[in-house]
């Protein structure tokens, strides 16, 4: 028989479950976390492990608040900005599944949507900047890569107006739209270091065993690889079930990951990687072409620019991360780039890409200076809206 004196009661921690575009996560104020969470450590990384209920060996999250898929494993942090002429700090962690994992390394651009109103509704913002009706701006500070978010979060009549019209392939109903300006996006990480870190915008990158490929290798957004589609053996059409069920085709794109994330300058040992899984992330792009989404509705080549398809934490995406987003629309207004080149070539401030999902618009604004592509700022739209908020628990001896 269990000795139930030797295991401490649960604990209690407020706590708001947020979608936030195609993504959910669960958000905390950081001053509600116990003391020893208020800090980056161990103890932290333990409270979220157990919230989201990994790490997993069977890899469905059961005994936590994880879906069991990188979207879905997802834990933020919030509280009142130290950063001069912002209103929220915004820490974004990436939970891993089956592993004791959490990855502090990158943005989530979906989750990005859902700051501005879980800030407002947990009381970080000044009542002062608040419209009766109108657009709220909560200017958010994402602490993970030292950048500046601008959300236009709707309100109507003091209070977050989440339902809406606007749609977004990859979410089953309509919201309203939440506006997202990435200041600056190259993603300078924690080392600092250039939007194109080899100073190219296609390198040939050499991954013994599986070959050579033509890269564009950026630092916007999120640090990403894109390669050809037709260089890997696809076509852009791919959806979830074409690769994930797929392990040689898995382990093949996780070495050309590794490859890239060293080549990037984002670690110096190739063994590195294992315990980077959020960040670089890898893509395949390629020209335009009709397919069914996984919803059953038809994309159909005219309305898009290219196909992208991407990587989140070793599998294929079910739409398209946020972050990942912004580095597509950065690189599409870069022309030479893979991106650009996939969607025509020439210079464009905005594109429409398909992925899994259906079909997602962003823009960018980029200008050569001194000799270098300086992209000023990416926009895109996405929803967000509270689906649970009260507190959640953890055994007290997870940390």
């Amino acid at each position: 028989m269990t000795n139930l004196t030797a295991h401490p009661p649960q604990i209690k921690i407020p706590a708001i479950y947020m979608r936030g575009g195609t993504s959910k996560g669960v958000f905390f104020h950081v001053p509600d976390l116990p003391l020893p969470a208020q800090q980056p450590g161990p103890a932290r990384d333990a409270i979220l492990l157990r919230t989201l209920g990994s790490p997993d060996p069977y890899g469905k999250q059961i005994d936590g608040l994880g879906n069991a898929s990188s979207s879905t494993s997802k834990a933020v942090l919030l509280a009142r900005s130290t950063q001069p002429d912002h209103d929220v700090d915004y820490l974004f962690g990436q939970v891993a599944i089956d592993k004791p994992l959490v990855d502090w390394s990158g943005n989530c651009g979906n989750l990005s949507a859902a700051v501005g109103p879980c800030a407002i509704a947990m009381g970080l913002i000044d009542p002062a900047r608040i419209p009766h009706n109108g657009l709220c701006t909560v200017r958010i500070w994402q602490a993970n890569i030292g950048k500046t978010i601008m959300a236009q979060v709707p309100i109507c009549n003091g209070q977050v107006q989440e339902s809406g019209d606007f749609a977004l392939d990859g979410v089953s109903f309509p919201a309203a739209e939440v506006q997202l300006a990435f200041m600056d996006p190259a993603d300078e990480g924690e080392d600092g270091g250039a939007m194109f870190p080899t100073g190219q915008l296609v390198d040939q990158l050499d991954v013994p065993g599986v070959g050579r490929f033509a890269a564009t290798l950026i630092n916007a957004g999120i640090p990403t690889i894109f390669l050809n589609a037709q260089d890997l053996g696809y076509t852009g059409c791919e959806l979830q079930g074409d690769i994930n069920g797929d392990a040689q085709a898995l382990a093949r794109l996780e070495a050309i990951r590794a490859f890239g994330a060293l080549k990037m300058g984002l670690i110096q040992e190739l063994a590195e990687a294992a315990s980077r899984q959020h960040t670089p992330k890898i893509a395949f792009v390629a020209p335009p072409a009709s397919y069914t989404a996984s919803s059953g509705k038809a994309v159909e080549a005219q309305d898009v620019d290219l196909l992208v398809r991407a990587l989140s934490m070793g599998q294929l995406h079910h739409a398209m991360m946020g972050t990942a987003a912004v580095a597509i629309g950065t690189a599409a207004a870069v022309p030479g780039t893979l991106v650009n080149l996939a969607a025509g070539g020439g210079e464009r401030s905005a594109v429409r890409f398909g992925h899994p999902s259906g079909t997602l618009r962003v823009g960018a604004e980029a200008r050569l200076q001194d000799g270098q592509w300086v992209v000023t700022k990416a926009l895109m739209s996405r929803s967000a809206r509270i689906l649970m908020e009260g507190a959640v628990r953890v055994p007290g001896d997870c940390f």
